[in-house]
């Protein structure tokens, strides 16, 4: 293909894409023709999602919408535990008096008791002094006739005796079951009215005596008594033994 004819293809070959593009200018369709589109080529794959988008801005708060319905009360919950002790609360005021009970049964009182005063003089000595004037003697424990009080409540007792004293001198003992228990003596003054006292706790069963006599012989014997001047004996319970039935 040297020569004439070689040459001849070669412009040939160079002048063809520029007719072509010309002719492609001169015989382009309008695109907005029913037939814009005749000589397009094949619709191409869709493209693969993009990636996703960055957050936007949170919008505005709406509007407070309007209270709904009231719901249905659910079921009563499980019992909690016990809480802690609280304050203790102030003092309240006092309450009403109560209704008055039923009368009780009363409680055994033990009494023994006698006073009893002397209405003759001078006294025979070593033999009970009899105190004939009766002052009390309701339990009738003290014997006036033969001057001597009986127990008949075990317990402790008291005793005393208040004598009046004239013409000659006085010596007094207390005596509980034939024995002696105090002394008492006052040693008179001419023309003088004296006093000669004495006081005792015993204890005393049931049956025990107690009682009053001058000691010694007569030259102690001035126990005085008359309408102004008294000479008296007493005594008494404290308390009774706690095995008394």
């Amino acid at each position: 293909m040297r020569g004439p004819a070689g040459f001849f293809l070669c412009s040939l070959l160079l002048v063809a894409p520029h007719c072509t593009e010309v002719a492609t200018q001169d015989i382009q369709p309008d695109p907005k023709t029913p037939c814009a589109n005749w000589m397009g080529g094949a619709p191409g794959y869709p493209g693969h999602n993009g990636l996703p988008g960055r957050d936007g801005k949170d919008g505005k708060d709406g509007q407070k919408g309007e209270k709904g319905e009231e719901g249905v009360q659910g079921p009563k919950g499980d019992q909690g535990e016990i809480g802690v002790l609280g304050r203790e609360g102030p003092r309240g005021f006092p309450g009403y008096p109560g209704q008055k009970g039923e009368k009780g049964e009363g409680a055994f009182v033990y009494r023994s008791a006698f006073s009893v005063g002397l209405t003759e003089r001078a006294p025979h000595p070593n033999v009970p002094i009899r105190f004939s004037k009766i002052f009390y003697n309701e339990q009738s424990h003290y014997d006036a006739s033969t001057g001597k009080f009986l127990c008949s409540i075990p317990g402790m007792y008291y005793f005393a005796y208040h004598l009046t004293v004239y013409l000659t001198d006085v010596k007094v003992s207390l005596y509980k079951k034939d024995k002696a228990v105090i002394f008492t003596y006052d040693q008179f003054q001419k023309n003088n009215v004296d006093q000669a006292s004495g006081s005792v706790l015993l204890h005393l069963s049931t049956g025990d005596e107690v009682w009053l006599q001058v000691y010694g012989e007569g030259d102690n014997n001035g126990v005085y008594a008359d309408n102004i001047n008294d000479s008296t004996f007493m005594g008494f319970l404290l308390y009774p033994d706690l095995d008394v039935n």
